[in-house]
């Protein structure tokens, strides 16, 4: 892309996972003065009392206080005609979900990643389990059930009837598997429940896989090499994705030509399945027997030293600052 553009940065967003969102952020804001455009960077949750310097808006210590209501002022500081695209290092809540979506569209402005619809259905994992089992996409077995529909002991007969323990038990509509936990036995079901309806008002309860952590990114409906994360702890949890050391890569992963290709495939069909645009990341269990169960798709990935698309995409050649200036393209078209 030679010509130099004017990029809105929206990043920070809403807690949990505010602090990741920084520092996607910053990656992207380097990235984007490195090639040479001009960036505007806003943090919704702040709405109109946005920092003076650059470096407050990376900062751990929020600049001043976060409230979901001030998405909207902050919005209106920007108009269509002061900028050609908004990138959204936003992740979370308001950010992938269609919320900021939403916003962006009514004001005419164009942004990176999938539309309001698609960041809808894949941030609700239940529209997606609906989805992916329409578009014939392998997904754990699975039920769901809101507050006060269903008592422990209505949750632990259904896992019983219809997987087992383990169990995982997680919010409906978080990402970075904040509120998730596998439940051994039925004596963890009441502090999971209890820990998931602290993040959202609908629980996925799913069968556990065991086996192998696998990811594929989807750029231009092209599938990216398949990606295996070796976490410290039994699970990819928070800490091991957001702390230096706590997990280890490989890419491509040590797998069957014929499962890389399969993997590949279904990460492509499943993105498909939720209509997403652009770019996303497409999670995975590969059980000890090498079968693909699709868990979920990510629609506005993380873009950090430590985030999994960077990798992938360095795999292929590509550097972090070309897979900026690819996603700005294809959003652009």
């Amino acid at each position: 892309m030679e010509k130099k553009l004017k990029v809105l940065l929206l990043l920070g967003g809403t807690s949990p996972e505010r602090e990741v969102s920084k520092s996607t952020g910053k990656s992207v804001y380097e990235a984007l003065l490195n090639l040479g455009h001009e960036v505007i960077i806003l943090d919704p949750a702040y709405g109109i009392n946005q920092p003076y310097e650059v470096e407050d808006y990376f900062n751990e210590n929020d600049y001043t206080e976060i409230l979901n209501e001030n998405y909207l002022d902050a919005v209106n500081l920007i108009s269509a005609n002061q900028i050609n695209v908004a990138f959204l290092a936003l992740h979370g809540k308001y950010g992938e979900d269609g919320t900021i979506q939403s916003l962006l569209e009514l004001k005419g402005i164009k942004y990176t990643g999938s539309k309001v619809l698609s960041s809808a259905i894949a941030m609700d994992k239940i529209m997606s389990k609906i989805l992916f089992e329409e578009y014939k996409v392998i997904t754990p077995k699975w039920f769901h059930f809101k507050k006060d529909e269903r008592t422990t002991e209505d949750v632990n007969n259904l896992i019983e009837q219809k997987f087992g323990y383990p169990a995982v038990v997680k919010p409906n509509d978080q990402g970075s598997t904040v509120g998730l936990t596998i439940c051994k036995s039925s004596e963890q079901l009441v502090d999971a429940i209890h820990n998931a309806f602290e993040y959202s008002d609908r629980i996925l309860v799913e069968e556990y896989i065991p086996g192998r952590e696998l990811t594929v990114a989807v750029i231009d409906n092209s599938a990216m090499p398949v990606l295996e994360i070796r976490p410290k702890h039994g699970i990819y949890d928070y800490e091991c994705k957001y702390t230096s050391g706590m997990s280890e890569y490989i890419v491509p992963a040590d797998v069957p030509e014929k499962v890389a290709k399969s993997l590949q495939e279904i990460a492509v069909q499943a993105c498909k399945s939720l209509r997403c645009e652009v770019y996303s990341r497409v999670d995975f269990r590969l059980s000890p027997d090498n079968k693909v169960y699709t868990l979920e798709v990510n629609t506005l990935p993380g873009m950090t030293s430590l985030s999994l698309v960077p990798k992938m995409a360095k795999a292929m050649g590509v550097s972090f600052e070309q897979l900026v200036e690819k996603i700005i393209t294809l959003s652009l078209k």
